[in-house]
């Protein structure tokens, strides 16, 4: 807990207004969504693609009294007993306080960087070494500018080992991480190709990240990612094939489920089985064995943890039960800050008002007083029906709760009483430490699939949307299009992240998607495309805007508002610029503006229209064409009707292309999902994965086929795997016969024969492959869709809905 006195001297200001310097706090705030407790934050207007100064009314209506802002004009006469602290950048000055609050301790602090690898390193080593102290992790991947500040804010004194991550994505920002984290031990995971277009060659992006070790030493780094020029540096600890290196590795075996390491260490030479087969897991256990050898622990040590680390789950998974209910699934690691980010996250979910949390013990927490106030108080300012604890130790907090509880000595315990407990028509966050496994309780309340699953990477929708927001002036509004089952990545869920990050309004394309988000929480507008008179009643019951496109569904919806005795509801207006698909042509305003003219019945909202070939330069011309013709349309209406309406006609490529046309609102589609059908600058992030895995594999002589009727011709004696997808999933059929490609382990295989209706064949004769194994079903979405002469909507909104969707957020 501090106070403002005691940090401004920490903080660069050049004003301050402080009628209350005493005033305490403890939480570092910047999105007023997530404030619980607001007299316990200092608030901080951080400028980044929305401007935090616009929020502060927002955090003051929730109790806080402390602001760090950099508007030298923001009028603060609306807060009177309110604390300001004016800078010059808000994100330097929550980097400040993290460094100040950072140099309080004088603990050993692990710094961790490299291309891929931080988070999961980061995480063995606290299983590794918590048994010898009270290791602090950063939570997640919280590894940005803004991550590491938070993460190291929440050091305590109770810890005697810290180990924080750090990543950049472009030259200058490992000077702000450094002069934070403050390492005293290094570590380098890998240089490969993440953020490769930050940096001009892999040797800018290693002596960017190299920045984190100044004065540091040791370094773990595979000697492999050290480039030439920094070969010979006296503070690298390397591990590697080669002789010099301190960590030799001499080779390996390996058996169906684990991988026996030969290696040799200070002349002495020994054997360490790892419970995995890939090389990317297998590179990141070398690297903790070197760190745990740096330490000072025998080999006999190393060996009996090392064979304990299993896969980990790096991200929150939002998954749909068996009881109509909801199944946040973060049961990888339990700490306060990861807690923290699991509540939020359970905080923005609205498919039902009745949240519960199942929660083990914490891993590395000592249970004092001031331990079990923290986590209590944490707890007792969520909106939580029920917390269901479960650990000897948790008696002592649930005596803290404001809210029901059940107690559990064991998961056992819990799994046995699971049935009893109530669990229906809720979303229910289980949240548990690893030794706890609580992931057998998620399997008992999670709807099974048949092994092939889409994943929807939800904090990948956020980054999309907000590289589409920079592209647009103040004021501009979005609406965000969640037809089609949202481009096959689920409605509901991702209607729910767009309300959280405050989106204008979304687009369905039938009433029934919009009446299913109403009941599910979703509460912003919702425009829905071509409605029909059998429609109406739903429109009203579920507060739906129609789309309005022909003089026909005009008059109709006027004459059912007629009966309903409703005035000025708002509508859409669609017109006809030259897609000819929906809308009124140009000679159709007139009779239509007469009716609207006439009618108090219903008020636009909005007009629009739609351009034809937005993203493409040939028909850039159209475009303009289209354009001008939409503006004259809508002044005609302007002026008729006698009041000014929303006007919007630029999708997905014409936010990029055509940033003139703007006007009120953008229609982003496909976009959010990671797709452009235009070349463009964006930063996108693919939304979904489509993956399966591998039933059985057999060896089958070039004189035999594979499939129905034949088709699957062998040139060679093949290694054929059969998994478990095929058309009745949305794989495309025209797919079949080679056309098709696949990933597994990272190698590229193609399809043999015709699609099956639930099984396809591969063929993985060059590559190693395992039964069980997991197949990611379109390792290059675009180039599959060109494959067979279509786009990536198709092969999209083909996804069929029997494939479960697992939700989860980085």
């Amino acid at each position: 807990m501090y106070t403002l006195d005691i940090i401004l001297p920490h903080i660069d200001h050049s004003k301050r207004l402080l009628p209350y310097p005493q005033a305490r706090f403890s939480v570092l705030a910047y999105d007023t969504r997530k404030i619980r407790l607001g007299t316990d934050c200092l608030f901080f207007a951080l400028v980044q693609q929305r401007d935090g100064h616009r929020y502060i009314l927002d955090a003051y209506q929730k109790g806080v009294r402390s602001f760090v802002i950099s508007d030298p004009d923001f009028d603060t006469r609306d807060y009177p007993d309110a604390n300001f602290l004016w800078v010059n950048d808000t994100m330097r000055a929550l980097q400040q306080l993290a460094a100040y609050h950072r140099s309080r301790f004088s603990i050993p602090v692990v710094g961790i960087t490299g291309s891929n690898g931080k988070t999961i390193v980061k995480s063995w080593l606290h299983q590794l070494l918590s048994p010898e102290y009270k290791c602090y992790q950063s939570p997640k991947s919280y590894n940005s500018q803004l991550g590491v500040a938070l993460s190291l804010w929440n050091l305590t004194a109770e810890h005697d080992l810290a180990i924080i991550e750090a990543g950049v994505s472009k030259i200058g920002e490992m000077d702000f991480l450094q002069q934070m984290i403050r390492p005293t031990f290094g570590i380098f995971t890998s240089l490969g190709t993440a953020h490769r277009e930050g940096f001009n060659s892999k040797e800018e992006k290693f002596a960017e990240k190299w920045k984190l070790f100044a004065g540091v030493s040791p370094v773990i780094v595979p000697s492999s990612a050290i480039p030439e020029a920094y070969s010979s540096s006296s503070n690298c600890i390397t591990w590697g094939g080669r002789p010099e290196d301190q960590l030799q590795f001499l080779g390996s075996s390996q058996d169906k489920d684990h991988t026996v390491l030969q290696l040799r260490y200070e002349k002495e030479s020994f054997v360490i089985a790892a419970p995995f087969v890939d090389k990317a897991s297998i590179d990141n256990v070398l690297t903790c064995i070197l760190v745990m050898l740096t330490m000072g622990y025998a080999v006999d040590t190393i060996e009996q943890r090392v064979v304990l680390l299993r896969p980990l789950e790096m991200r929150l998974q939002l998954k749909k039960g068996k009881y109509n209910n909801s199944i946040i699934d973060d049961t990888y690691s339990n700490d306060f800050a990861s807690l923290q980010i699991a509540l939020d996250f359970l905080g923005q979910q609205n498919q039902s008002d009745v949240k519960k949390l199942i929660l083990s013990d914490f891993e590395g927490e000592e249970w004092t007083t001031k331990t079990i106030d923290k986590f209590a108080q944490l707890l007792n300012v969520q909106s939580l029906s029920q917390v269901i604890l479960v650990g000897e130790r948790m008696e002592m907090l649930r005596s803290k709760l404001q809210m029901p509880s059940l107690l559990f000595k064991s998961t056992d315990e819990l799994l046995n009483a699971l049935a009893d407990l109530g669990l229906k028509n809720c979303v229910l966050l289980l949240k548990g430490a690893r030794k706890f496994e609580l992931e057998r309780v998620g399997r008992l309340l999670v709807e099974q699939s048949h092994d092939t699953i889409l994943e929807i990477n939800l904090k990948a929708i956020e980054n999309n949307l907000s590289q589409y927001r920079s592209c647009l002036s103040k004021g501009v509004r979005m609406m965000a299009m969640v037809k089609a089952f949202s481009y096959g990545s689920g409605s509901f869920e991702v209607a729910n992240v767009l309300q959280f990050n405050k989106l204008d309004y979304l687009t369905v394309a039938f009433v029934d998607e919009g009446a299913e988000l109403r009941r599910a929480g979703i509460s912003i507008p919702i425009m829905v495309l071509s409605p029909h008179e059998g429609t109406f009643e739903d429109i009203l019951l579920y507060d739906l805007e129609p789309e309005i496109y022909s003089i026909r569904i005009l008059r109709s919806f006027i004459a059912f508002l007629e009966t309903r005795g409703i005035t000025s509801y708002p509508v859409h207006l669609k017109l006809d610029t030259g897609m000819h698909r929906l809308g009124f042509m140009p000679d159709e305003i007139g009779p239509a503006v007469d009716i609207i003219r006439t009618s108090q019945r219903i008020k636009i909202v909005t007009a629009f229209s739609h351009l034809v070939g937005a993203g493409s330069r040939e028909l850039g011309t159209f475009s303009t064409q289209q354009i001008q013709l939409f503006k004259q349309m809508v002044s005609q209406i302007e002026l008729s009707i006698g009041y000014s309406v929303m006007k919007h006609i630029c999708n997905t490529s014409g936010i990029v292309y055509h940033p003139e046309a703007h006007m009120d609102m953008v229609r982003l589609g496909i976009g959010l999902y990671g797709f452009d059908m235009a070349p463009n600058a964006l930063n996108l992030e693919e939304v979904g994965t489509l993956k399966t895995t591998i039933t059985q594999i057999k060896k089958i002589p070039k004189t035999e086929t594979v499939g129905y009727d034949r088709k699957g011709v062998l040139q060679r004696d093949s290694i054929i795997a059969t998994v478990k997808i095929g058309y009745a999933d949305g794989y495309d059929r025209r797919l079949g016969n080679g056309i098709g490609e696949m990933s597994i382990n990272g190698n590229i295989v193609t399809t043999v024969g015709n699609i099956c209706m639930d099984m396809c064949m591969l063929d993985v004769t060059d590559i190693e492959a395992r039964e069980g194994d997991e197949v990611l079903v379109f390792p290059d979405l675009n180039q599959a869709a060109r494959n067979i002469g279509t786009i990536p909507y198709e092969l999209l909104t083909g996804i069929s809905s029997r494939v479960k969707r697992v939700y989860f957020y980085e």
